[in-house]
């Protein structure tokens, strides 16, 4: 079941790195430390080396995945399940991308309202939102890839900004270095993972990259991506390690816009207004991008026009945006996503590219009999 797409509503390959940095970054750069810390403490920064090389390899799952035939999830399905079978499987992975979206959207909401807008009802900027993602997702996945672009080259000058924390980091607070089991490793790994999720988003928009007659320029592309995402992690969590001590971290929800708090310029006095609002470029990304992906799983498996999903999926969102009020239904919100989406990225996809060369396997015994 090939998805074929037409040359100009595809993007140039180049882009898979914009696609893939934007899909992974989001509003989890700003308040990660104090959970990845929990197991290696101040060891963590290697438990994202190690979450960094497993999403390569998960990647190169993916690629190994999508092929000519079944260049998308939904054709991967029906090539290992069959119609009926794997029209069930993928309705659950978009349920599953609709969450993620739903997180990304509400945590972003929180970040206003305790930073910048105690008052605001989450009502107001739902709607606000849902009409902004209505019109960008409606607009096409060009359009989406362009604010993605743009979602990584702005918000990237933000990273002189280290030069305020820099001054006032102290060395001996990475020490002892190296001093952690593998067990307590891993732990902060799951964390860091929850970070990393959102490249899984490829396996719907793969078919609208373009493709010359090397298809490994994609793959190239997206390693690169994941790389740079890699990069700036590692930068974000030394940083961090290096400015608060591991006590403070552990009880310090917000440890990125505290650094952020201490840049002051004469003419402007609270900066992390700014940075907030600026950070919106960076969140638009995977709220949309997974939204899309939705649209196109049930235009896929439904023959539903993507404008009239489009509705229903954003509607039920805000909706459920506007339910969580309490803070620990958002906590509880985030961990059901994370542990959804490391099921779905770093043990479904594997089991499914196995299950499928177990598939090729048979049929080519098969044609070889006749």
């Amino acid at each position: 079941m090939k998805v074929n797409v037409e040359k100009h509503f595809q993007v140039s390959a180049f882009f898979t790195f914009f696609l893939i940095h934007s899909s992974q970054t989001g509003v989890g750069i700003l308040n990660f430390q104090n959970q990845v810390i929990k197991g290696a403490e101040q060891d963590a920064w290697i438990s994202l080396i190690i979450t960094g090389v497993i999403t390569h390899i998960i990647l190169y799952i993916i690629f190994k995945l999508l092929d000519e035939e079944n260049n998308d999830l939904v054709a991967a399905h029906h090539y290992c399940f069959g119609k009926t079978m794997g029209n069930i499987l993928s309705v659950l992975a978009m349920i599953y991308f609709w969450l993620a979206s739903l997180t990304v959207l509400r945590a972003y909401i929180e970040v206003i309202q305790i930073w910048v807008y105690p008052t605001i009802k989450t009502w107001q900027l739902c709607f606000v939102f849902g009409l902004t993602f209505y019109y960008l997702i409606k607009s096409g996945f060009r359009t989406l890839t362009g604010f993605s672009f743009w979602g990584v080259v702005l918000p990237s000058f933000l990273f002189f900004l280290i030069y305020f924390p820099m001054k006032h980091t102290n060395y001996i607070y990475l020490l002892p270095a190296f001093s952690h089991s593998l067990s307590e490793l891993f732990l902060s790994s799951k964390a860091y993972s929850l970070l990393f999720l959102g490249f899984e988003w490829i396996v719907m928009y793969y078919p609208f990259i373009r493709r010359n007659s090397n298809s490994k320029n994609i793959s190239k592309w997206a390693y690169f991506g994941n790389l740079y995402t890699i990069i700036v992690y590692l930068i974000v969590t030394l940083i961090s390690f290096l400015y608060f001590n591991q006590e403070v971290l552990q009880h310090l929800p917000w440890a990125t816009l505290m650094m952020v708090k201490i840049v002051h310029f004469s003419f402007l006095e609270r900066f992390e207004y700014a940075f907030i609002f600026i950070w919106l470029l960076v969140v638009i990304s995977p709220i949309c991008i997974s939204l899309w992906a939705c649209t196109r799983i049930i235009k896929r498996t439904f023959s539903i026009p993507p404008k009239a999903s489009l509705k229903l999926l954003l509607l039920a969102e805000m909706i459920a945006a506007i339910s969580l009020q309490e803070f620990k239904s958002i906590d509880h919100l985030i961990n059901l996503t994370s542990n959804v989406g490391i099921g779905f990225v770093y043990v479904y996809l594997p089991l499914l590219l196995i299950i499928k060369l177990i598939k090729n396997n048979f049929v080519k015994n098969r044609l070889n009999k006749v």
